[in-house]
């Protein structure tokens, strides 16, 4: 195969990957000479078209309204025949690389034999001229004998080169003949050398060190030059060969470079894949959140290039294995979800046949509690499948709805009185208010109203508390107002009876009383204080029996206050 021809095979565009397997299957049937980079680019383009093909799969999957979650990588045919192609064209190559390494050791010992022919003749001198025929046919046969194993090249061509000089140096030809041929030589290595200073300024330093072999091998089969140009001519070849040797070095270790580089990255994204702590993905939420990550990480490495060559099909498996793990596992959680949710259907439609059977009943308190209590199960079931839940909770919520609406309409008439209830203590409340706006001390005025209040009867629920709390805090209010104005007088009456109990001994006992009672009224205070916090508690909001203790506490703190203040009126008589 042509160079040139072998090129356009490798720039091939391949529009999907049966095409790639085709163009494998083509070069194994047909024998053909494996070129590696070929190889590696029929790989790049397969797995690039082959991700490509997953990702349609997913998307598809999606619009057809499958979960992206739940999708499954399917089997591949033209990856199980390309691998297949694969591994037969690497025991042919391996079996090539050996015949290769055979033919160079036979070119090898032909050469040797050309070289050693050559030797031979320098010992004879007087058959050098009639040898000439024969040294010529021998330089030719030296050019059309292929490679040697490289190892060996070097030192085998300095020997057959030295030889050969030698052997134009003792050549006994005419100087006309002889000055000729060196003539002939120099033009041909001198087109050698230019072009070889061409290649140091070609783009592609592939095809440029490629080239520059086939030169060496020209430069090499040549015949010697006049022996005062013979050093000048070869430093020139030399010289021009070192720049694309430079060239073509510096072209690989940049290769090199970036492909470590490549290397790191594809690393780096196989340690982030590999650290998923995948039993922490215990919701769907969670593994589609993750599966995301996961996706967008699969995009970034196709924008990564090859790792190195030694390196790049191991980090590729290892890659490739922690996402296999990541979806398998993806999978199997999908699986036991959706179980779980048909379980969690089967108890749902229980509950709804339950509510279903109830819907009738007119038992209302009863029936209230069941139902609640299958609202109240219905929560503790875990999800169900999303096609599913929309209609088990309509179903639900349609028997529980039918209850309720026959109960409304029954206890309709129970609203009704609870309504008119409502104005009516609302009024009272008006006119509670009414009187605490005036600083009334119309203790039955209240004391009427508190009647009429506990009168009436019930009111929505939802107003039962804050009516209470409004109510009682107004009626407090107002008798805490009596009881101060009341509170002042008494105190004054107590201290114009203390002027007439002016003897020692009758204050003292007078204050001993109002200590000790006072001493019993703030253990009693403690123990009200005490009953009060078990009871706020343990009891339900606007309990009737903790609002009638916080009473009695306010009272108890106001005769406190009124001890207290009838001891410092004693005192302060004693000092009189």
């Amino acid at each position: 195969m042509e160079a040139n021809e072998s090129n356009e095979i490798k720039h091939t565009v391949y529009s999907n990957k049966h095409a790639v397997v085709e163009r494998l299957t083509e070069i194994v049937q047909n024998g053909e000479a494996i070129d590696k980079s070929e190889l590696d680019f029929l790989k790049q383009v397969f797995y690039k078209l082959h991700f490509a093909d997953l990702e349609k799969a997913r998307k598809e999957y999606s619009e057809q309204g499958g979960d992206a979650a739940t999708f499954i990588v399917p089997a591949d045919e033209d990856e199980l025949a390309f691998k297949a192609q694969f591994s037969l064209i690497r025991e042919r190559r391996a079996a090539q690389l050996q015949e290769q390494e055979a033919m160079r050791q036979e070119n090898y010992a032909k050469k040797l034999a050309i070289v050693e022919r050559i030797k031979a003749l320098l010992n004879n001198p007087e058959e050098a001229n009639q040898a000439y025929n024969e040294v010529k046919e021998l330089q030719q046969q030296w050019k059309e004998i292929g490679c040697v194993p490289p190892e060996k090249a070097n030192d085998l061509w300095k020997s057959y080169q030295l030889f050969v000089e030698e052997y134009y140096d003792i050549l006994k030809i005419n100087n006309e003949f002889r000055e000729y041929d060196f003539k002939k030589n120099l033009e041909i290595k001198t087109r050698l050398c230019e072009a070889a200073e061409k290649l140091a300024e070609a783009e592609d330093v592939i095809s440029a060190s490629q080239q520059l072999q086939q030169l060496h091998q020209d430069f090499r089969d040549c015949g010697p030059v006049a022996p005062e140009l013979r050093e000048e001519i070869w430093k020139r070849f030399k010289d021009a060969s070192t720049i694309v040797n430079k060239r073509h070095q510096q072209h690989f270790e940049d290769i090199k470079a970036n492909e470590e580089k490549n290397l790191a990255q594809k690393a780096a994204i196989c340690e982030k894949l590999e650290s998923i702590d995948l039993a922490s993905l215990n919701t769907a939420a969670l593994w589609n959140e993750m599966s995301q990550k996961v996706l967008a990480l699969q995009a970034e490495w196709k924008t990564i290039g090859f790792a190195p060559q030694k390196s790049n099909v191991k980090i590729f498996e290892r890659f490739r294995e922690a996402c296999d793990n990541f979806f398998t596992t993806k999978s199997a959680f999908f699986k036991d979800l959706k179980d779980s949710q048909l379980e969690n259907l089967k108890k749902k439609i229980a509950l709804c046949e339950k509510a279903e059977a109830l819907k009738d009943s007119t038992e209302w308190k009863k029936t209230s509690e069941l139902i609640a209590q299958l609202q109240k199960e219905w929560k503790s079931v875990g999800a169900v499948a999303r096609k599913d839940s929309d209609e088990v909770w309509k179903r639900f919520m349609a028997a529980c709805d039918a209850f309720f609406e026959n109960r409304n309409k029954v206890l309709s008439a129970q609203r009704s009185e609870e309504s008119d209830n409502l104005k009516k203590k609302k009024e009272i409340i008006a006119r509670l208010q009414a009187l605490k706006a005036e600083a009334s001390n119309n203790v039955q005025a209240v004391r009427d109203m508190i009647k009429e209040w506990n009168e009436t009867g019930h009111v929505p629920f939802k107003e039962k508390d804050k009516l209470h709390e409004e109510f009682h805090g107004l009626v407090d209010d107002l008798f805490k107002a009596v009881n101060q104005s009341n509170g002042k007088k008494r105190l004054n009456k107590f201290k114009e009876n203390l002027k007439e109990k002016v003897s020692g001994n009758n204050l003292g006992r007078e204050r001993d009383r109002l200590v000790r009672l006072y001493e019993t009224m703030k253990n009693d205070l403690k123990t009200y204080e005490n009953n009060l916090g078990f009871l706020t508690l343990t009891s339900k909001k606007g309990n009737s029996l903790i609002n009638e203790i916080n009473r009695k506490v306010e009272k108890l703190k106001e005769e406190i206050e009124m001890t207290a203040q009838k001891i410092k009126a004693i005192d302060e008589q004693s000092k009189q």
